[in-house]
Protein backbone atom coordinates (compact mmCIF):
# COMPACT_ATOMS: atom_id res chain seq x y z
CA UNK A 1 0.00 0.00 0.00
CA UNK A 2 1.45 3.32 -0.84
CA UNK A 3 2.21 5.78 2.24
CA UNK A 4 0.06 8.82 2.63
CA UNK A 5 1.50 11.56 4.45
CA UNK A 6 1.06 14.85 2.55
CA UNK A 7 -0.58 15.72 -0.67
CA UNK A 8 -1.13 19.02 -2.61
CA UNK A 9 -3.27 18.36 -5.82
CA UNK A 10 -6.15 19.86 -7.74
CA UNK A 11 -9.32 18.79 -6.27
CA UNK A 12 -12.12 17.67 -8.37
CA UNK A 13 -15.84 19.29 -7.56
CA UNK A 14 -18.24 16.87 -7.40
CA UNK A 15 -20.80 18.58 -4.97
CA UNK A 16 -23.08 15.43 -5.37
CA UNK A 17 -25.53 14.07 -2.53
CA UNK A 18 -26.02 10.12 -2.20
CA UNK A 19 -23.39 8.76 -4.58
CA UNK A 20 -23.59 5.11 -4.00
CA UNK A 21 -21.21 2.88 -4.95
CA UNK A 22 -22.90 1.42 -7.69
CA UNK A 23 -22.52 4.97 -9.38
CA UNK A 24 -19.03 4.67 -8.81
CA UNK A 25 -18.09 1.28 -9.99
CA UNK A 26 -21.33 0.07 -11.93
CA UNK A 27 -21.81 -4.02 -10.66
CA UNK A 28 -21.99 -5.31 -14.10
CA UNK A 29 -17.92 -4.13 -14.28
CA UNK A 30 -17.25 -6.20 -11.25
CA UNK A 31 -16.34 -9.27 -13.17
CA UNK A 32 -13.66 -7.35 -14.74
CA UNK A 33 -10.67 -8.84 -12.91
CA UNK A 34 -8.72 -6.56 -10.48
CA UNK A 35 -5.30 -6.54 -12.18
CA UNK A 36 -6.44 -5.47 -15.37
CA UNK A 37 -7.42 -2.34 -13.64
CA UNK A 38 -11.03 -0.46 -12.91
CA UNK A 39 -10.28 3.55 -14.43
CA UNK A 40 -12.11 2.96 -17.22
CA UNK A 41 -15.24 1.54 -15.41
CA UNK A 42 -15.03 4.16 -12.59
CA UNK A 43 -18.15 6.60 -12.90
CA UNK A 44 -19.18 4.80 -15.93
CA UNK A 45 -22.52 5.95 -16.21
CA UNK A 46 -22.24 9.59 -15.65
CA UNK A 47 -18.31 9.70 -16.66
CA UNK A 48 -19.10 8.40 -20.94
CA UNK A 49 -22.12 7.93 -23.03
CA UNK A 50 -23.93 4.90 -24.07
CA UNK A 51 -21.86 4.83 -27.60
CA UNK A 52 -18.72 4.75 -25.24
CA UNK A 53 -18.20 8.99 -25.84
CA UNK A 54 -17.14 11.10 -22.91
CA UNK A 55 -20.05 13.40 -21.66
CA UNK A 56 -18.03 16.66 -22.08
CA UNK A 57 -20.28 18.27 -19.04
CA UNK A 58 -19.16 15.88 -16.76
CA UNK A 59 -16.00 17.28 -14.44
CA UNK A 60 -13.67 13.92 -14.13
CA UNK A 61 -13.71 14.52 -18.33
CA UNK A 62 -13.32 18.50 -18.17
CA UNK A 63 -9.38 19.08 -19.19
CA UNK A 64 -8.78 20.98 -16.08
CA UNK A 65 -9.34 18.12 -13.58
CA UNK A 66 -7.55 15.33 -15.48
CA UNK A 67 -4.21 14.04 -13.24
CA UNK A 68 -6.49 15.19 -10.10
CA UNK A 69 -5.97 13.22 -7.20
CA UNK A 70 -8.47 14.54 -4.47
CA UNK A 71 -12.31 14.59 -5.03
CA UNK A 72 -14.84 16.81 -3.25
CA UNK A 73 -17.84 14.97 -2.85
CA UNK A 74 -21.24 15.91 -1.22
CA UNK A 75 -23.00 13.88 1.97
CA UNK A 76 -23.00 10.45 2.13
CA UNK A 77 -20.58 9.60 -0.25
CA UNK A 78 -19.69 6.10 -1.47
CA UNK A 79 -23.38 4.58 0.49
CA UNK A 80 -25.05 1.23 -1.06
CA UNK A 81 -22.99 -1.56 -1.14
CA UNK A 82 -19.75 -2.75 0.30
CA UNK A 83 -18.14 -2.96 -2.88
CA UNK A 84 -14.75 -2.49 -2.29
CA UNK A 85 -13.94 -2.31 -6.25
CA UNK A 86 -15.68 1.19 -5.83
CA UNK A 87 -12.11 1.96 -3.84
CA UNK A 88 -9.95 -0.02 -6.37
CA UNK A 89 -11.90 2.24 -9.13
CA UNK A 90 -10.90 5.50 -7.23
CA UNK A 91 -7.35 4.81 -6.69
CA UNK A 92 -7.36 3.46 -10.66
CA UNK A 93 -7.86 7.08 -11.68
CA UNK A 94 -5.33 8.61 -9.36
CA UNK A 95 -7.79 9.50 -6.47
CA UNK A 96 -6.16 9.09 -3.26
CA UNK A 97 -8.29 11.33 -0.81
CA UNK A 98 -11.93 12.29 -0.87
CA UNK A 99 -13.35 14.94 1.10
CA UNK A 100 -16.69 14.85 2.19
CA UNK A 101 -19.34 16.08 4.68
CA UNK A 102 -20.21 12.30 5.50
CA UNK A 103 -19.68 8.60 3.61
CA UNK A 104 -20.81 5.48 3.86
CA UNK A 105 -19.86 3.93 6.95
CA UNK A 106 -18.64 0.24 4.99
CA UNK A 107 -16.94 2.69 1.74
CA UNK A 108 -14.97 4.64 4.67
CA UNK A 109 -13.22 1.35 5.97
CA UNK A 110 -12.24 0.06 2.66
CA UNK A 111 -11.08 3.28 1.83
CA UNK A 112 -8.69 3.56 4.30
CA UNK A 113 -7.72 -0.45 4.22
CA UNK A 114 -6.96 -0.01 0.41
CA UNK A 115 -5.01 3.50 1.19
CA UNK A 116 -7.13 6.31 0.02
CA UNK A 117 -7.94 8.67 2.30
CA UNK A 118 -11.32 9.48 3.80
CA UNK A 119 -11.53 12.65 5.20
CA UNK A 120 -14.67 14.26 6.90
CA UNK A 121 -15.44 17.91 6.99
CA UNK A 122 -18.49 19.27 8.71
CA UNK A 123 -20.67 21.31 6.79
CA UNK A 124 -19.63 24.84 6.80
CA UNK A 125 -15.87 23.74 6.05
CA UNK A 126 -17.21 21.60 3.12
CA UNK A 127 -18.94 24.71 2.11
CA UNK A 128 -16.05 26.99 2.31
CA UNK A 129 -13.91 24.83 0.32
CA UNK A 130 -16.92 24.24 -2.21
CA UNK A 131 -17.06 27.73 -2.78
CA UNK A 132 -13.35 27.88 -2.85
CA UNK A 133 -13.07 25.94 -5.95
CA UNK A 134 -16.18 27.54 -7.99
CA UNK A 135 -14.41 30.70 -7.60
CA UNK A 136 -11.16 29.31 -8.75
CA UNK A 137 -11.85 26.07 -11.16
CA UNK A 138 -8.41 23.75 -11.06
CA UNK A 139 -7.17 25.29 -7.64
CA UNK A 140 -5.18 22.97 -5.59
CA UNK A 141 -6.00 21.98 -2.07
CA UNK A 142 -3.36 20.48 0.48
CA UNK A 143 -4.35 17.45 2.89
CA UNK A 144 -1.49 16.83 5.91
CA UNK A 145 -2.38 13.73 7.72
CA UNK A 146 0.62 13.88 10.01
CA UNK A 147 -1.28 17.40 11.36
CA UNK A 148 -4.88 16.14 10.08
CA UNK A 149 -5.40 19.29 8.63
CA UNK A 150 -7.01 20.30 4.94
CA UNK A 151 -5.49 23.42 3.32
CA UNK A 152 -7.36 25.71 1.14
CA UNK A 153 -5.48 28.55 -1.31
CA UNK A 154 -5.38 31.54 1.11
CA UNK A 155 -4.07 29.30 4.13
CA UNK A 156 -7.09 28.97 5.57
CA UNK A 157 -6.89 25.14 7.26
CA UNK A 158 -9.57 22.64 8.75
CA UNK A 159 -9.30 19.96 11.23
CA UNK A 160 -9.92 16.51 10.32
CA UNK A 161 -10.37 13.10 12.45
CA UNK A 162 -8.93 10.22 11.55
CA UNK A 163 -8.72 6.47 13.73
CA UNK A 164 -5.00 6.45 15.68
CA UNK A 165 -4.77 3.05 14.02
CA UNK A 166 -5.62 3.52 10.76
CA UNK A 167 -3.72 6.69 10.70
CA UNK A 168 -0.47 4.70 11.47
CA UNK A 169 -0.98 2.59 8.95
CA UNK A 170 -1.67 5.22 6.20
CA UNK A 171 1.43 6.77 7.31
CA UNK A 172 3.53 3.35 7.17
CA UNK A 173 1.84 2.27 3.88
CA UNK A 174 0.51 -0.99 5.67
CA UNK A 175 -2.23 -2.99 4.72
CA UNK A 176 -3.86 -4.90 7.54
CA UNK A 177 -1.20 -8.03 6.56
CA UNK A 178 2.14 -5.97 6.49
CA UNK A 179 0.31 -4.34 9.72
CA UNK A 180 0.19 -8.40 11.35
CA UNK A 181 3.69 -9.28 9.70
CA UNK A 182 5.69 -6.57 11.49
CA UNK A 183 4.46 -8.75 14.61
CA UNK A 184 5.70 -12.27 13.35
CA UNK A 185 8.02 -12.32 16.14
CA UNK A 186 5.84 -11.90 19.04
CA UNK A 187 3.14 -14.27 17.54
CA UNK A 188 5.86 -16.83 16.66
CA UNK A 189 7.38 -16.04 20.62
CA UNK A 190 3.48 -16.29 21.99
CA UNK A 191 2.44 -19.91 19.72
CA UNK A 192 6.11 -21.22 21.03
CA UNK A 193 4.50 -20.37 24.62
CA UNK A 194 1.09 -21.20 24.06
CA UNK A 195 2.09 -24.90 22.87
CA UNK A 196 5.14 -25.41 25.66
CA UNK A 197 2.39 -24.80 28.35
Amino acid sequence: MQAFTRLQSVAVPLALDNVDTDQILPARFLVQKRELGYEAYCFRDLRYCADGTERPDFVLNQAIYRGAQVLVAGANFGCGSSREGAVYALQDIGIRAVIAESFGDIFYQNALINGVLPVHLATEPMQALLAAMRAEPGVAIAIDLPSQTVTMPGGMAFDFRIDAFRKHCLLEGLDEIDFTINYMREIEQYEAGARGA
